[in-house]
């Protein structure tokens, strides 16, 4: 038995301790993943799905039974418990104020942080990063599930085809070849989206 697989089997049986070294070593994982799944999140926003990731990690953690990486569970109920986030906040209101990552800030409960992904850029190529990341997201957007997934769980999760197989019940060729034609109709959906996005900036 692997030390992921003993990891798990503990907190399965109860083990604070392990609790404790599961939340160390992933809820910063947790929360690259749900950083990259839309551009509109603040670390406010980010916290408090975490929160919702591991609240629901607990009360499910029997129901996982290794079929796939403990990582890549996570990243499913990630995926699930961000889109839910974003639907209620878009039912409350529309736009809002995003505050910045602090990579220092802790949760005042937990005492665990949420380090961003890195970026070595400047400024001007940040800001062009950010711009290009919201027009992707409104493209996934219309591009919908199953493509979705695949392509968050490829991309943003940064999965194999084993491991994505392993959770979606796919064969990695079938990923492969999923993914591969996921990503051509998503080109369909971003080419306009971009052209006329730049058609707006060359308008100014």
């Amino acid at each position: 038995m692997d030390a992921e697989s003993q990891l798990i089997g503990a907190c399965q049986r109860g083990d604070a301790d392990a609790w404790d070294q599961l939340f160390s070593t992933y809820y910063s994982v947790a929360g690259k993943f749900i950083y990259q799944l839309s551009p509109h999140l603040s670390a406010e926003d980010v916290e408090e799905i975490c929160q919702e990731v591991f609240l629901s990690v607990v009360r499910n953690i029997s129901t996982f039974h290794a079929k796939s990486a403990f990582q890549t569970w996570l990243y499913k109920i990630a995926v699930n418990k961000t889109r839910d986030y974003i639907e209620k906040q878009r039912a409350l209101k529309r736009g809002g104020g995003e505050q910045p990552f602090s990579l220092d800030a802790e949760n005042p409960e937990t005492g665990l942080k949420i380090d961003p992904p890195a970026r070595s850029v400047g400024p001007d190529g940040s800001l062009m990063n950010a711009e290009r990341m919201s027009l992707i997201h409104s493209a996934l957007e219309r591009l919908g599930d199953p493509c979705r997934e695949i392509i968050e769980l490829k991309y943003f999760g940064d999965l194999s085809y084993d491991e994505i197989g392993q959770e979606l019940q796919l064969n990695p060729k079938t990923v492969s070849s999923r993914l591969s034609k996921c990503l051509d109709k998503l080109e369909e959906i971003a080419r306009p989206i971009f052209q006329e996005e730049n058609f707006s900036q060359s308008s100014v």
